[in-house]
């Protein structure tokens, strides 16, 4: 398959939706250069209550005690503002003592002393308020100060990371989003705390919608190339091929005198007509029919009906029709670990690793010698960063079937991003001649190619993993996903964003229900600015995704988009564009 998307980076993926220029995305090279000043940025005088850092502003107790009337006389010889500086000073004593009380009695004078002119003085009083009140656990009484605090000082750091906190405290998820939104664009995505209160607010609204959308959604049947990219993978399938003897059609079965073993009601086998035909819509319809008659070919009709149910993202459906197969006492063996191995990768695209661990087990205890098992549990193997245990899977499949070009070029990806990451120049090497090694043996494997390109990137041989794209699209001028991959390529390479921008729009001509272009051309109109573009790119993906966990993702970005256009209304805060 050359429909495989890009390798995960460790930075989450919203993160990437802001960020300007992220080489490992597309390598433009910018950064954020925000120049905050102290009025503009973390509030000038500020400092937090009890932190031992002291102000500039910021009177100290001279050595000495002064009698009570020279006190009186220095208190009525201060200016509002001084008295209002020296109260705020007496609650940071407090604070820093642990009495909140007592420093929320202090903050509430130095606010009612202060001149309401001195807007920067005040929404210093106001933010170590809410730090007060943090402490007690009060997070309305916390967003109510920092909003104060805002509302005199829009560019308060604090003050909106505060605010976002106690938002998210008090499930308020949205309005927190668009706080610590401003505050990673403010902070120049430096700041690990507000960074990782940024995903973990986005992860919980994308599960939150995923969850209901993906519930009442109407199940999509994906492209032709989608569904034949994904029955290539497997080689030893016994639905995903031709008609064999003793499936012929019924007119053919008259011929042989074989009508007694297949009626004309067999569903089953005009679902397998309608594979061959590409009439994919028709076949959950007729597996049906095969299953209600109790047919001869029921277990054939309940995996192929279940594999479609997860092709159009219905894994409720699928699930019972897998486990029966399982279940079965006298069905194929092979029908059997086609389930397994099915219903393991539903498992983990429901991030139940465990489960599908054990499917796949037991799909290599049943039928040893069956290369699809090993094959695709040297994918989950990956997935679960167990690289050593993936390449023996990948090895066990190639014994198995030496030809399989595609277990051979996974494996060499395998190795290579094992060195990789490990910065291993010499495997590293290894794993870049393997990919030539493969693509010599199997010159009409896209996926070789694919994968090697992406290797190539990674090296910064652009012009090279530019030449493999071309061959993916000469072996596969309708997948689109190619199309993307060679559009981002361009951008890092050459930073030249018309054409990247044509090749993905081609991708979306091509297969109007590739997620993946939608997803990335989202992601591209983000940082040029285009919010409200993004925003719809990203909703076009949401209504293809192929799983909740995949929906979960897109909303992530889509929400990301969305707070960033509310920051921008807000704040004025924008980052830079490409």
């Amino acid at each position: 398959m050359a429909s495989s998307k890009p390798v995960e980076t460790q930075m989450p993926r919203w993160q990437l939706a802001l960020l300007v220029g992220t080489p490992l995305v597309l390598g433009v090279g910018a950064v954020y250069l925000w120049n905050r000043s102290r009025s503009e940025g973390s509030g000038s005088g500020d400092r937090e209550p009890g932190s031992g850092e002291r102000s500039s502003g910021e009177r100290k107790t001279p050595e000495g005690s002064a009698s009570p009337e020279a006190r009186g006389q220095e208190q009525d010889s201060m200016s509002p503002l001084d008295r209002a500086q020296a109260a705020k000073n007496k609650g940071n004593k407090y604070f820093k003592a642990g009495k909140y009380e007592n420093a929320i009695q202090c903050y509430t004078e130095a606010i009612a002393l202060c001149p309401t002119e001195q807007k920067t003085d005040l929404s210093t009083f106001y933010q170590n308020r809410a730090a007060a009140y943090e402490q007690q656990m009060k997070w309305a009484e916390v967003v109510q100060d920092c909003s104060q605090a805002v509302d005199m000082n829009p560019r308060y750091i604090k003050a909106l990371f505060r605010r976002a906190k106690a938002l998210e405290k008090l499930e308020n998820r949205r309005e927190c989003l668009e706080d610590v939104t401003a505050v990673c664009i403010l902070e120049a995505f430096q700041n690990q705390q507000s960074m990782l209160l940024a995903d973990k607010v986005l992860k919980q609204l994308g599960k939150e919608k995923a969850k209901d959308k993906y519930k009442n959604r109407e199940p999509m049947m994906p492209s032709p190339q989608f569904i034949k990219s994904y029955f290539s993978s497997f080689t030893d399938d016994i639905i995903s091929q031709p008609l064999l003897k003793g499936e012929k059609k019924d007119e053919d079965k008259d011929k042989e005198g074989e009508t007694a073993e297949v009626t004309e009601s067999s569903g089953y086998l005009k679902a397998k007509q309608f594979m061959e035909e590409e009439n994919y819509d028709k076949i959950i319809s007729e597996c049906s029919k095969e299953v209600e008659l109790g047919g001869r070919f029921t277990a054939e009709a309940l995996l192929l009906r279940a594999t479609f149910f997860l092709l159009i993202g219905n894994a409720t459906s699928a699930q019972p029709d897998l486990d029966r197969v399982i279940n079965m006492q006298d069905a194929n063996v092979k029908l059997k670990a086609n389930a397994l191995i099915k219903r393991g990768s539903m498992y983990m695209q429901q991030q139940q690793p465990m489960l599908s661990t054990q499917d796949f087990n037991m799909a290599a205890d049943i039928d040893t010698r069956n290369p699809d098992v090993y094959h695709h549990r040297g994918q989950l193997k990956i997935l679960l960063d167990q690289v050593d245990e993936a390449v023996g899977d990948f090895d066990e499949c190639i014994i198995l079937r030496p030809d399989s070009a595609l277990a051979q070029a996974q494996k060499c990806f395998a190795l290579y991003r094992q060195a990789y990451t490990g910065n291993n120049s010499s495997q590293v090497q290894t794993a870049m001649d393997g990919f030539e090694d493969v693509i010599r043996r199997f010159p009409k494997c896209a996926e070789g190619y694919a994968l090697y390109a992406q290797a190539l990137t990674d090296q910064q041989q652009f012009g090279k993993a530019d030449e493999m794209y071309d061959k993916c699209i000469e072996l596969e001028p309708d997948n689109a996903t190619t199309y993307v991959h060679k559009g981002l390529l361009q951008l890092q390479w050459k930073q030249d964003l018309d054409l990247g921008l044509d090749l993905i729009s081609k991708a979306i001509e091509i297969d109007t229900k590739c997620d993946f272009a939608y997803e990335t051309m989202g992601t591209i109109e983000v940082q040029r600015g285009n919010l409200d573009r993004a925003i719809d790119m990203f909703n076009k993906a949401i209504n293809l995704a192929k799983s909740e966990m995949e929906m979960a993702h897109l909303y992530s970005l889509c929400d990301a988009a969305y707070a960033q256009t509310e920051v921008a209304k807000k704040y004025g805060l924008k980052p830079p564009t490409l």
